[in-house]
């Protein structure tokens, strides 16, 4: 169970990559989302040989109905949440079916961060915490994507520490392809940049957890340094959309290319990959950076240090919401390509040792056994 099947969120992408080889694995898949999601996933997972079932319409009580009729119907060996809302409903409903259930802890929540985030109110992030804590006591093992979401979840969903897996996320290494000259010239074509013009990409939801602004507001720190250098934001608009547009009125540079589907091409074309996050589960965008092969700026925060590995050895990392090291470690990144590129070679291997598509989801499948166990 998955709250949607649209292309923008990592959850959902990490789903239908790994829908494949769950199914060529031997399991029998089947996948319930709660909204709806115009141009989605859908056919790639039937493709990929997974059932569909929307589940839309009426009260979170009668999605719940719905949902436990589905799991009597169905007699899964387990049913998977991932999500706030499929986590609440699901657990709810597989309880009532007496059905196992396990869940995906993808974030770090209802840390302080969340609590005094810009547009969250900070007794509904503790009001949903609650409901959290209470439905997860019924779970029989979860599933987190870093050793840090892991520490932070037990403790704030009050189970314990040794009932949690730790398995990122992955990605095909020939889905995401390689930095070649012919690749990176046809990208740029595509954008009308010539192949001088130094590029900053940054893929990511226009949402305050992906820190955009803190990118865009040390932009023009930046262009001092590099005045042809290109900004290129990728990604959904949301809350922060409108204060982006104004501090990108106010620099230049900056273009908003919307959501894209290919990503792993203007990965392919950039200089540098920025991830300016306040938090993460895991960074998807910076994980697939390295698994690209482009050097790579992260914000210095739990998840992502633990994805890049914890130094400097395969990014540069800066403390978060500080504008004036994020430029720093950015035009570092565009003067010094040489040991910019070290980074992104290094990086590439440990994204091969950890990250790849085959082995994570080799991992899911043991996850489920033993939870079945």
């Amino acid at each position: 169970m998955i709250d949607s099947v649209s292309r923008v969120g990592g959850a959902e992408q990490g789903l239908v990559a790994m829908a494949p080889l769950l199914v060529r694995s031997g399991v029998e898949l089947h996948v319930a989302f709660l909204k709806e999601s115009p141009g989605g996933f859908q056919e790639e997972l039937r493709a990929a040989g997974a059932q569909v079932h929307p589940v839309l319409r009426g009260s979170r009580r009668a999605r719940v109905s719905a949902l436990r009729a589905e799991f009597r119907r169905l007699r899964p060996d387990l049913v998977h949440t991932t999500l706030y809302e499929s986590d609440v409903l699901g657990r709810s409903a597989a309880f009532a079916a007496r059905v196992p259930v396990v869940s995906s802890l993808v974030n770090s929540a209802y840390g302080p961060e969340h609590v005094h985030a810009r547009g969250l109110s900070p007794w509904k992030v503790r009001a949903a915490q609650a409901v959290d804590a209470v439905t997860a006591q019924g779970v029989r093992r979860f599933h987190a994507l870093t050793e840090h979401v892991a520490g932070a979840m037990a403790a704030r969903l009050r189970v314990p520490r040794g009932r949690i897996d730790v398995v990122p996320r992955g990605r095909d290494p020939l889905v995401l392809g390689r930095v070649g000259a012919q690749r990176r010239a046809r990208v740029r074509a595509g954008l009308g940049l010539d192949e001088e013009v130094p590029v900053v990409l940054a893929a990511a939801r226009q949402q305050y957890q992906k820190g955009l602004d803190v990118l865009v507001s040390a932009w023009p720190r930046v262009r001092a340094a590099r005045p042809d250098a290109v900004l290129l934001l990728a990604g959904s608009r949301g809350a922060e959309t409108g204060r982006l547009e104004e501090l990108a009125a106010a620099t230049g540079g900056v273009r908003f290319l919307g959501p894209r589907d290919d990503v792993f091409d203007l990965m392919a074309a950039v200089e540098v990959c920025a991830v300016p996050s306040r938090w993460e589960g895991l960074g998807s965008a910076a994980m697939e950076a390295m698994g690209v092969g482009v050097p790579l700026v992260c914000a210095d925060v739990a998840a992502l240090r633990e994805t890049v590995g914890g130094s400097e050895e395969c990014a540069l990392l800066v403390p978060p919401e500080r504008p004036e090291a994020l430029a720093g470690a950015l035009v570092r990144s565009l003067e010094e390509r040489g040991e910019a590129l070290v980074r992104a070679k290094a990086a590439r291997a440990r994204f091969l040792s950890g990250y790849t598509l085959e082995r994570v989801s080799a991992r899911m499948v043991e996850f489920y056994g033993r939870a079945l166990a």
